[in-house]
């Protein structure tokens, strides 16, 4: 873990502690044991927004090859979100085990960058006009005049983040941070590397000149999050305070935007929990039961993401056997 990463995370941990603190460990704790079994229904219906994440990365796949298969799309998106959930990378480390999991099932590693980079792209797009929707339809039914100052500064650094994320691909964002190692760091022979990064700024590219795949991608990420907002009004049906969809549709929008602008704290710890707080007077929750969904959401993480990060480790070991037996074969010969 970097010095960055552990201050980032040092950081989230005082915040997500005096948080709890603040409304009372015991409060929080026995409101969200309130929920019982239900955790588990909410851990289940998880998989169907993460169906259509997969389905969004395998679109932009070639169908025809084994590497295409919706399944190995889904087993990487449930090892990457896994891996972005429960260890301190930030979010970046979950897309680069994606493409590591599709290359080791036959994708060529340009074509699994290329897809993945593009799919994380849409995600935030429909991540977007996701939480927008999640504000318009709230605000046609409440006042949001309150909070209208944090949301848009929140909306507003996603799409800045969005925004350059989006220019640094266009110019080739891989060779580029290549060639800039290169400068500062001399003393290796980058050209082959930067031959690799090349290949995948070029798949970027044309991936994006296929504007079917991409607007599937777009159409089938926003699925998911609006399929997501059943998640919240799950949590909250079963920690007792069950409100209506456009209430569980502004928390779900507007608090995954608020997770997504802080991204570099390692599983956006305490950030999401002063989101929910933030919107929990919007739609009458109090702040224990806001704290309790923010820590089922987070159980919900650790049931799914521990068995995944268990997958990942199995799957690479195999991977590993596999290519130390093929040397040996080919040293025999």
């Amino acid at each position: 873990m970097t010095r960055a990463a552990m201050f980032l995370l040092s950081i989230g941990a005082a915040l997500f502690v005096a948080l709890l603190a603040w409304q009372g460990f015991g409060a929080v704790t026995s409101t969200l044991m309130s929920a019982g079994w239900g955790l588990a229904v909410v851990a289940a219906y998880h998989v169907l927004p993460l169906a259509f994440d997969a389905a969004a990365i395998a679109v932009l796949l070639d169908r025809s090859a084994r590497h295409g298969s919706f399944c190995n799309a889904l087993r990487a998106r449930w090892a990457g979100e896994s891996v972005n959930s429960l260890l301190p990378v930030g979010q970046i480390g979950g897309p680069v085990l994606m493409v590591r999991y599709l290359a080791h099932r036959g994708a060529r590693m340009r074509d699994a960058a290329a897809a993945i980079t593009v799919s994380t792209t849409t995600q935030a797009l429909s991540q977007m006009l996701f939480a927008l929707l999640g504000i318009v339809l709230f605000g046609a039914q409440g006042d949001l005049s309150d909070q209208r100052a944090p949301i848009i500064i929140v909306t507003i650094i996603l799409a800045l983040c969005i925004v350059v994320f989006c220019v640094l691909q266009r110019r080739g964002m891989f060779g580029r941070v290549l060639r800039v190692a290169a400068r500062l760091f001399g003393k290796r022979d980058w050209d082959g590397l930067t031959l690799h990064a090349d290949a995948v700024d070029a798949a970027i590219r044309n991936l994006y000149r296929n504007r079917r795949k991409v607007a599937a991608s777009f159409m089938l990420n926003l699925a998911g999050w609006i399929t997501g907002t059943g998640e919240v009004w799950l949590i909250l049906y079963f920690l007792g305070h069950p409100v209506s969809w456009h209430e569980a549709l502004l928390l779900e929008s507007v608090g995954q935007a608020i997770r997504g602008a802080a991204f570099a704290i390692p599983g956006s710890l305490g950030a999401q929990e002063g989101g929910f707080l933030l919107l929990a007077p919007l739609v009458g929750l109090p702040p224990d039961m806001a704290l309790a969904l923010s820590l089922a959401k987070r159980v919900r993480e650790l049931i799914l993401g521990i068995p995944g990060l268990l997958y990942l480790h199995r799957s690479e070991r195999k991977f590993q056997r596999r290519r130390r037996a093929a040397a040996a074969l080919q040293g025999s010969d």
